[in-house]
């Protein structure tokens, strides 16, 4: 793995759900608050199997460029599962910016430690978080630092804790029994499940999908964060530590929260160009050797990463 300078750090969207934690552990000081914050990243906290944190402990301190890969996995009873989302934060203070990537569920590449090419999203389901650390790593060609992982059928619960979201619907669909209308409309759990899992009727298919999974999200933030939401803390941080799993930990949260509360105000959205093929009937998204070394030097860029192999 290339070595990197480490200067700052800068945060924000740190992902959305995530920053949602941060936020209210940055601003509620009673002891009950704090406890559940406590017990709630006690039950989050699951350390990746067989792999040590790059981050060294003063990093995140010393205010030093980092990268997120954020999961929203839909796991079912019975069935393991497939990182329906996969999105790469970059978080760098000293242009004061955040990079975020999200990388289509359909992206040709290897599968580190199957050994063959699949869908990007098949590495969850053969492998879980670690072997889809190692495949973003390897496709991206830069070290993921932290993880986050949504268990997007459980974020229902999350909706319904938080009494519902409002959002702003860009264009009128229909899907199962559910009808969203053009305009502001306000989600339970099960209508932004609905909401957020829609894509084959988005005129921008997947893209389309993944603003509305980043808009319900953020919607979240800003419920849970308000004054109204205050007293349902312990509830909402026990569906949060029910449905979120991260290697980040409650020290390193607070850090986070304490030293870059400020940062992301610059959040730049990276599109990853790629063309939709059939190979053996099965759909899979090319990305050319062109389009990926784009997309990682603009990321070495972005946390600092020398030019040495």
């Amino acid at each position: 793995m290339r070595k990197r300078k480490r200067r700052r750090l800068n945060w924000r969207n740190i992902i959305r759900l995530f920053l949602f934690i941060i936020l209210i552990a940055g601003g509620v000081y009673g002891f009950s608050v704090y406890k559940s914050i406590n017990n709630a990243v006690a039950t989050m906290h699951e350390p990746l199997d067989g792999k040590q944190s790059k981050v060294k402990p003063e990093a995140l301190k010393k205010k030093e460029p980092f990268s997120v890969l954020m999961l929203g996995v839909d796991e079912r009873e019975g069935d393991k599962g497939r990182s329906d989302t996969m999105i790469v934060l970059t978080v760098n203070p000293n242009n004061n910016s955040v990079k975020m990537l999200s990388i289509p569920r359909d992206t040709r590449t290897e599968i580190v430690g199957k050994g063959k090419e699949d869908k990007i999203n098949h590495a969850y389901a053969f492998g879980g978080v670690p072997m889809a650390v190692d495949t973003v790593e390897k496709f991206l060609d830069i070290p993921i630092d932290y993880y986050v992982k949504i268990n997007m059928e459980g974020f229902k619960d999350i909706v319904d804790t938080v009494g519902g979201i409002n959002v702003e619907n860009d264009f009128a669909f229909k899907m199962e029994e559910f009808n969203f209308p053009t305009g502001r409309i306000h989600l339970n759990g099960e209508e932004a499940l609905i909401y957020i899992r829609m894509r084959y009727d988005d005129p921008n298919g997947d893209f389309g999908r993944q603003e509305r999974q980043r808009q319900v999200i953020q919607a979240v933030i800003n419920e849970g964060a308000s004054i109204s939401s205050l007293s349902k803390a312990p509830d909402i941080f026990h569906a949060i530590g029910s449905n979120v799993k991260t290697n980040l930990t409650f020290e390193e949260m607070i850090d986070i929260q304490k030293n870059y509360k400020d940062a992301g105000k610059n959040i730049e959205q990276m599109v990853l160009q790629s063309e939709g093929k059939m190979i053996d009937n099965i759909y899979y998204g090319l990305v050319t050797i062109a389009e990926q070394q784009r997309i990682q030097d603009e990321l070495k860029s972005q946390l600092e990463m020398n030019s040495e192999s």
